[in-house]
Formats: structure tokens, sequence, C-alpha cells
């Protein structure tokens, strides 16, 4: 506050002239502002002070405290800036800015904030106390992540890059950042002992922020200062050995780090230009958590003597279908594992290679240079092949080797993006597959979702889910008499989340000699699914309410990975 605002108050008898010349001494002997001295000295309240700054100046005054600051608008001025002129910005409006200040008579500080944001600004008057703990408040994120890196030892963390490809002048600048890089490996090794599946690194017009995919749920981790996201973007492409100068096309590489006691772990990365900057998402490969048991998986008994029965088969294809990030890759390397023996050859066509498996041919395919799915699997069939997995059957080129492949005495093993076994008998044949070939090539369809686990330290009783609920989604009333589902409460073992780690919730369809004939008759999904039940398969729906009544999962997880089995 100026000097104006105090005689003023003393003209209007709100001060006497010695509580002036008190305030004056003290805000002078402890470096303050004049109207902070006023309150902490008692002579007057903040609210009287803003009040009467307010009504001497024309404008507006506001209770800071009833306001909720957009965290966007906040970014608009640098904390130093707001901490040196003790203001914040509130809210904006078009070209205009809404500025809150102790002091609406400081034209420094608003032609200052109006030149660094190219915003007009408009002031309202907020008491300075208010003003210095919103300040505390909004732009605490960045103290938070300078305490975090702060107690952040990256010893013993290094990346593998190739040798005969390093790049001096990416080193230099990676060398010249050394907050950005142990930001980075921070955000790595956080995200490895969270047990995230991605890390998403994402900038908005005003925002940056880091989100974790936990047991396929993204949460948001992190929201770095927007004046790294270039740093942060450029490191991530150093360890990734792409062009950091290409920022107009999609790349993707990989990253090998080091983290000590001889564990490796590799990150696939995804570089994608978007609107405001470039979008990163890693993929975590951690080869100590691949499960190829097949025990483990989540299989029924039936179910898993079914899959296993088929895998063995001679020749014939066996199918896993689901969404992106539904564990196809998991159930087929557990297969390839289960199968892999000194007497077969097993070669696999994988886009990419996510795992390294010992004594299988893993060929990774490169579309640019013409390697795809079609053109390994016709390689592989020169190459005495006995077992051969292809990782998707996208076209009907793939489709028809694959097929042909199966017929002629190799057993084939893929995956299709489908939303249950039966509808993938329709999906092969839209590809333009004959319906005889389909049903003579194919042994056994697996389709499969990932559902989440209830966190054993706090499961506790879930009363909210009534009993209509449980019949609506399937159950019968034999079933759920003695029933009560669970759910988690939340804990420090699950991030408060409720859920700890994932199991595969799968649907198996055996091709009978009477699907086969429902296939050549051209029958429908629903027609084919129908008999598919009468002949014991157990549908997506019934797995996950099966794992429902063992107290694995909760009612909302049964609905989100799975749908009605109607007809």
């Amino acid at each position: 506050m100026n000097e104006r605002i105090g005689e003023l108050l003393v003209k209007e008898n709100l001060l006497s002239a010695d509580q002036l010349d008190q305030a004056r001494e003290q805000a002078s002997t402890k470096g303050q502002r004049l109207g902070a001295q006023i309150t902490q000295l008692g002579f007057l309240d903040e609210e009287e002070l803003t009040e009467f700054v307010a009504k001497q100046y024309g404008v507006p005054s506001i209770q800071l405290a009833d306001f909720e600051i957009d965290p966007e608008v906040v970014q608009l001025i640098p904390e130093e800036v707001a901490r040196k002129h003790n203001v914040v910005p509130v809210n904006r409006a078009g070209s205009t800015l809404i500025l809150a200040t102790a002091d609406p008579s400081n034209i420094f500080a608003l032609d200052d904030i109006k030149f660094l944001t190219g915003y007009n600004i408009q002031p309202v008057v907020a008491a300075e106390e208010a003003i210095r703990n919103s300040i505390e408040t909004y732009y605490e994120q960045e103290d938070l992540l300078e305490e975090v890196m702060a107690g952040f030892d990256d010893h013993g963390i290094d990346f593998v890059t190739d040798e005969d490809d390093f790049d001096a002048a990416a080193a230099n600048q990676e060398a010249s950042d050394a907050p950005v890089v142990k930001l980075v490996n921070l955000i790595l090794t956080d995200a490895i002992s969270k047990k995230a599946s991605d890390i998403h690194i994402e900038p908005y017009e005003k925002s940056f922020r880091v989100r974790y995919r936990i047991d396929g749920v993204l949460y948001e981790v992190m929201k770095p200062p927007l004046k790294l996201k270039n740093a942060i973007i450029s490191r991530l492409k150093i360890m990734s050995e792409l062009d950091i100068a290409e920022r107009r096309l999609p790349q993707d590489g990989r990253i090998k780090l080091k983290l000590g006691k001889g564990r490796e772990m590799d990150f696939r990365v995804s570089v994608l230009p978007t609107l405001f900057g470039e979008k990163i998402v890693l993929r975590l490969l951690d080869k100590s958590n691949l499960q190829l048991d097949m025990t483990k998986l989540g299989f029924a008994e039936p179910q898993l003597g079914d899959f296993k029965e088929n895998i063995h088969q001679p020749f014939g294809m066996v199918l896993v279908t689901g969404p992106t990030g539904s564990g196809k890759t998991t159930t087929l390397y557990s297969a390839l594992s289960e199968l892999n023996g000194v007497g077969e050859n097993l070669s696999t066509a994988e886009d990419p290679v996510e795992f390294n498996l010992q004594g299988i041919n893993q060929v990774q395919m490169h579309e640019d240079i013409g390697l795809n799915f079609a053109a390994a699997l016709r390689s592989f069939l020169r190459q005495d092949p006995d077992i051969i997995m292809v990782g998707e059957i996208r076209d009907f080129e793939t489709a028809e080797i694959a097929v042909k492949a199966a017929l002629t005495g190799h057993m084939v093993l893929s995956t299709l993006h489908t939303n249950d076994a039966p509808s993938t008998v329709n999906r092969l044949l839209n590809m333009g597959i004959e319906p005889f070939l389909v049903a003579s090539a194919v042994n056994c369809i697996v389709a499969q979702r990932l559902a989440r686990k209830i966190c054993t330290e706090c499961v506790a009783d879930d009363p909210e889910v009534s009993r209509e609920d449980l019949i609506s989604a399937g159950l019968v009333e034999d079933e759920i008499q003695a029933f009560q589902p669970q759910k988690g409460l939340g804990c420090a073992q699950c991030s408060e989340t409720g859920f700890k780690g994932r199991m595969a919730v799968y649907e198996v369809m055996v091709m009978t000699d009477e699907l086969k004939e429902f296939v050549l008759n051209g029958a429908s999904s629903a027609e084919i699914k129908r008999e598919a039940i009468r002949g014991g398969m157990v549908t997506l729906r019934r797995s996950a309410l099966d794992k429902l009544l063992e107290g694995v999962t909760t009612l909302s997880e049964v609905f989100r990975v799975s749908a009605a089995d109607s007809f």
C-alpha cells in the first residue's frame, strides 16, 4: 500500500497520525508493506482496509478465500513475479486478466504484468494476507516438485545406449540440464515403483501433466512446470535415440534403464505431435513381472484344460481376442513358453517384440521396409516351422497365409481385435476368408479382459451393492443367498484406490463339430454364441461373475470389463 492511502485513512479518522507513524516505522524496519503493518498492529482489520482501498480507487473488492482459481490462469504469471508484486491472477475473460492486488495504484506492477502476459489487466482489491495465502496454495505444485526432486537419489540409474549411434551433441544437451535429467529419472523410477503399465506425458495450452496407468486406469501424478515441457520431451527423445529436431511426425523408440542390482527395465516409447506439443507415451516392459505360468493367469480349471488341449494339437489355429491392453500378449507368451521345447521350431512375428524369450525366434516388424506380418509369415514357411505366432491378424493377406499354414501341418497362434469369441468367426469371414477354411483351420478362440483385484490389505464388505444389482448383473437367487459383495476401502498399499493387481477373465470357445456346422451354414454371432454356451462355453460376463463370487473383484469391475449376455 502506498503513503497516500495511509494519509487518507488518517483523514477519514480510521487511523490516528501516531498509529500511521508507528506503522511506517515498523514497515521500514521489517521491510514490509505499510498495509500489512497496519493490520498486524491491530489498528484495522483486513476486511475494513480492503473495503476502504477498493472504495478509494473505484475498483471491486473480493474475498480470495471464497474463490477457486483455475490452475491454468495461475500459470499465466510466474511465481517470482506474483511474489514480487504480491498479486495473484483470479480469472480471465477474453483478452482481460482479472488480477487481485492489495494496491491498485501500483501502476508499475500492472504494466509489468500486462507486458509479461499480453492481457489487459483489470485489478480487484484483496487483503494482502489472503493474496500471500493464495500464492502459497496455487504455486505449491512447483515447490512440491522441487522438494520431491531434492529428496530423489538417481545414483545407480543409467540408461543403455548403442555406442555406435551415440550422438555427441545430444549428450552435451542432456549434460547441460541436470535437473531435467533428474526429473525424467524420477518419473520413470516412480512409475516402476507404483507398478504402472504406461506413462503418459501430455502437453496442453497452459498446462503440462504426467499420468500413470495403474491396473488399467489412468491417474494424474504430477504437473511439472510448463517451462520444462520442451526440455523433458527432448530428454526422453535423446534417451530413446530419436530425432529431437523432428517435431511434426510420430516417432517410436525404446529406452533401456539400468536400475542397479543387475535389474533392467525396458520402455517402449511413442511420440505423437499434438496441437500444443509432442505427447509421449511409454509402455513399461518388465520381464520380472511377466507371468508365463498358465495356471496363474486367471483361467478357470475347465477353461485351462480346453486351452492347453488345443495349443498342443499338431496343427490348426488358436486365436486370442480382446482390445488393446487386455493381456493377449501375456496369454500368447505363456502358451509359447508351454510349447517351447528342444524338439520344436518356434517363430514369432511381432510389432513390437515386447519381451525376449529364450529359445524362440522372434522377428520385429518394419512396415517401412516391407517387413509386415504377411511377409514374415511367408518367410517362416520356408524356415521349417512347427509353431508360428503372428502378433496380429489385421488384413486378408495375413489371415489367408495364417489359415493355409494352419491347414498344412503347423500350429498357428495369433490375436484379433473383437468383442468376444463368437464374433471372431464373423471377423475372419468379413476379411474374406471362406467359411469352410475358417471351420477347418480354427481349433479354439479365446476372448479375454483384465479386471482389477480388490486390495487384500483393505478389503471390506460392500453394503452399497443390493440383491437387485447382483440379479441384474446375471446372478441367480441361489448364488446370492449367502454371498456378501466386497470392495477395497483404500490404503497406502493400493494408493487409496481399493484395487491392487489385475487378473484375466476368459471366454474359451472350442470349435466343436457342431460349431463348425454353424460356421459352414453362415450362422450369425448370436447363433454361434448360443450354440457355444449350450456346448459348455463360459462367457466373459459369467467368468467375471465367478470372480465376483470368489470375492476377488467388485461388481463395478464386472460391468467395466464385460457386457451382458444378450442374444
